[in-house]
């Protein structure tokens, strides 16, 4: 935590601890007693311990989809920590839950989806994911959904899990979906994702949405990963039509935990139409019972959830506007500036090749002097192996299908099913200035 959030937290904390100690003095139990000696004991063995992490917070990761919360971030969460507010019904955390409510009407708002609609946070993308899907069942049940053949594979899972069929779309080669090759008769919802956590690819919603509408087919928009960037659709992504046409969909889910600066776990799901709550009616006789008022609880699939996470949402949206111009959108054009940066340099390499043009931060990338797709394979996983072992730089991997790579490069030897393939994940925009030193730490050990 840097300077600025300790003082803020510290100072906060003051006021906090006022505010309990208003209420009457009184003292711990003391089966909750540790003494001093045991407590540091534990704490530095913890210490030592997740010392055994990868460095998430320097530029110098550029792995997996693992982005530090901001500091302001994590000092409203470890403040509101303090109370432990449960968001499920609004005894369990009245002011939370406003801040909640304030939030996701916030997010709904940047969507295009105006006052009114229907959600809340959840505990992950993937559970935003599962009350999608839920509703798309409820709302045409007996019906298909699809998902492209690129989509997270929780979309396949969370099927198998309400019992609906789910059916991939072949993608052709230009981004489109093979739309040809699924009955429209049998699909009730067609999952459409922004920004894919292989490479960030934006799947095409403007040709999706002509086709559903054509055929009466729910639209369900996945930007868990990609969502934040809509803040430069006028602007960077202005050619990415998908982007204005967001509150075209029925639903769309996000994972402020990803671009959102948040800590795990944070997600959250929209509804367009706000009738879909009909699904979620039920009773509960002990929770309901100090406000008329709409508890969280009573539109959502999950029970008790942490309103610490609410809070820190609520203070980083008020610390950072989601606009163009401040708040998160200079931090995601430096993080999407990274990404094209580090392609334009490969483009100049002698030793790597980029395996296509990155749409959002993500970006793929193999030894070029290799000759056959085992070759390449072969060089990329000794690369990884050398960078995680001397800690130069954290990478991942990433494996795609001999015949897509073929088709973006065809003057290489296929000689395996699949090709193995160096991934980066911009996320930090720390990284727009660091990627000339991690390609010179990669083309060193190449």
């Amino acid at each position: 935590m840097d300077k600025q959030a300790r003082h803020i937290l510290d100072t906060a904390l003051d006021q906090i601890s006022e505010w309990k100690e208003s209420y009457g003095a009184w003292d711990q139990h003391p089966a909750l007693s540790v003494s001093q000696e045991k407590a540091e004991h534990v704490f530095n063995e913890l210490a030592g311990r997740l010392k055994g992490n990868f460095p998430f917070h320097h530029p110098v990761y550029a792995g997996q989809m693992l982005k530090p919360p901001h500091p302001l971030t994590w000092a409203a969460y470890a403040m509101a920590m303090t109370i432990n507010p449960n968001n499920h019904a609004l005894d369990g955390g009245p002011p939370s839950s406003e801040m909640e409510k304030e939030a996701v009407a916030e997010l709904a708002r940047f969507f295009g989806y105006g006052d009114e609609f229907l959600g809340h946070l959840t505990a992950s993308g993937t559970i935003a994911n599962l009350e999608a899907l839920w509703i798309a069942r409820e709302s045409h049940p007996k019906k298909k959904i699809a998902f492209s053949e690129n989509a997270h594979y929780t979309h396949e899972r969370m099927c198998s899990v309400l019992q609906v069929e789910g059916t991939k779309i072949p993608v052709r080669e230009n981004g489109d979906f093979d739309l040809d090759a699924i009955n429209p008769q049998e699909i009730g919802t067609v999952v459409v994702t922004l920004g894919t956590t292989g490479l960030g690819e934006v799947e095409p919603l403007q040709q999706v949405l002509l086709w559903a509408r054509e055929h009466g087919i729910r639209i369900h928009i996945d930007a868990a990963y990609g969502g934040f960037f809509r803040a430069l659709k006028d602007a960077d992504l202005a050619e990415e039509t998908a982007w204005n046409l967001m509150e075209e969909a029925d639903s769309i889910v996000v994972d402020p935990h990803k671009h959102g600066l948040q800590p795990y776990g944070c997600g959250c799901v929209l509804f367009k139409d706000p009738a879909v709550g009909k699904f979620y009616k039920h009773d509960s006789p002990y929770t309901y019972f100090t406000s008329e008022d709409l508890h969280l609880g009573e539109i959502s699939l999950e029970c008790s959830r942490a309103g610490a996470t609410a809070v820190a949402f609520w203070a980083t949206l008020q610390l950072f506007p989601l606009k163009e111009s401040e708040g998160f959108g200079p931090i995601l054009r430096s993080c999407l500036t990274a990404a094209k940066e580090m392609f334009e340099k490969i483009g100049t390499s002698k030793k790597l090749k980029a395996y296509k043009y990155p749409e959002l931060d993500i970006l793929g990338y193999f030894p070029s002097e290799a000759t056959t797709t085992a070759e390449i394979s072969e060089k990329v996983k000794a690369v990884f192996n050398v960078g995680m072992r001397e800690r130069t730089f954290y990478l991942s991997l990433y494996r795609v299908p001999a015949t897509s790579f073929k088709r973006l490069h065809p003057e290489y030897e296929i000689n395996s099913e699949d090709v193995t393939i160096l991934r980066s994940v911009f996320m930090k925009p720390e990284q727009q200035n660091f990627v000339e030193t991690l390609l010179h730490r990669i083309e060193t050990h190449l």
